[in-house]
């Protein structure tokens, strides 16, 4: 085990060392030239020998004090040269993002190009799972997590908080009659995205029809269920873009094919969704980047 004197004191004598100056020392190191003496003194104290001749003036190096200079600079040197290179190596390190499989593809993805635009010089790695993956044990810098309440022992602001419409190509609608109430979609195939039981009360068809049904008596209990069920909700939504049958799918995923009409709201009975909350861990070492990654996404929409 290293004995070692305080390292404040040892920064005291190198710099009082290399100016030969209490005073010009103690500007150096934001402490009072009182402060400096008295830090030398420790230092010399522990090593029971005089550093410095202190009478007559100028200052001058003891021979002891002469030997230990150059050990004590170039330590010092080394140290702050290893600290450097790990501060640099952190900040040039990608900020690792990681987002479920629908997220990043459906919203992320297509909006990275205006986070390159704002911030150059950070690098993004996207990480998409719908695995939740522990940022405590540096397997991300930041998770975009889709709930019903923040998770916990994180940093978390909820971003969007979406809601579920049944939702259809003009394609696929335009081979009949509008689509008035409820009860006309049971002329179109259904298609299901499944959830895991990880999300309770989710918004499913099953839930939606029961609702339609308090408004149109017309939807019977055996209304059409026949279509395509998908795991995956990519792979629903992907389904229903391509004209395949009618979805029950979120508003915040399909924004952009809501804003151009390539998808259509057909009834005007959305059920709600969950949160998607941006996370990381308190005094995360990345800090400044993490907080314009999150200032971008608040402003970005």
């Amino acid at each position: 085990m290293r004995s070692l004197p305080p390292l404040t004191a040892l920064r005291a004598f190198e710099a009082a060392a290399r100016h030969l100056s209490f005073k010009a020392a103690a500007a150096e190191l934001a402490l009072t030239p009182t402060a400096v003496s008295h830090q030398v003194r420790l230092l010399e104290d522990s090593l029971a020998t005089r550093l410095f001749r202190r009478r007559p003036r100028p200052l001058a190096l003891t021979s002891a004090g002469a030997r230990l200079f150059p050990a004590i600079r170039g330590g010092l040197d080394a140290f702050a040269a290893a600290v450097a290179e790990v501060r640099e190596g952190i900040v040039q390190q990608r900020l690792r993002v990681t987002a479920t499989n629908a997220f990043a593809a459906r919203w992320l993805v297509p909006r990275l190009q205006r986070w390159r635009d704002a911030h150059p010089e950070v690098a993004l790695e996207v990480i998409g799972t719908d695995a939740v993956l522990d940022l405590a044990a540096g397997n991300a810098d930041v998770a975009i997590r889709y709930g019903l309440q923040p998770p916990a022992g994180l940093v978390a602001e909820e971003l969007a908080r979406d809601r579920f419409w049944p939702v259809g190509s003009p394609a696929l609608l335009a081979s009949g009659p509008p689509v008035l109430r409820p009860s006309d979609l049971a002329r179109f195939p259904f298609i299901h995205a499944l959830w895991p039981e990880t999300y309770p009360g989710a918004p499913t068809w099953r839930r939606w029809l029961a609702a339609a049904r308090k408004l149109d008596p017309d939807l019977g209990p055996d209304s059409n269920f026949d279509g395509l069920s998908f795991t995956e909700e990519l792979h629903a939504i992907d389904a229903v873009v391509a004209g395949q049958g009618i979805g029950l799918l979120s508003d915040v995923l399909l924004a952009h094919e809501l804003a151009t009409g390539a998808l259509l709201k057909l009834v005007d009975l959305p059920l709600a969704g969950f949160g998607f909350y941006v996370a990381y861990l308190a005094d995360h070492p990345r800090q400044p980047a993490i907080e314009a990654f999150i200032e971008w996404l608040r402003g970005v929409g």
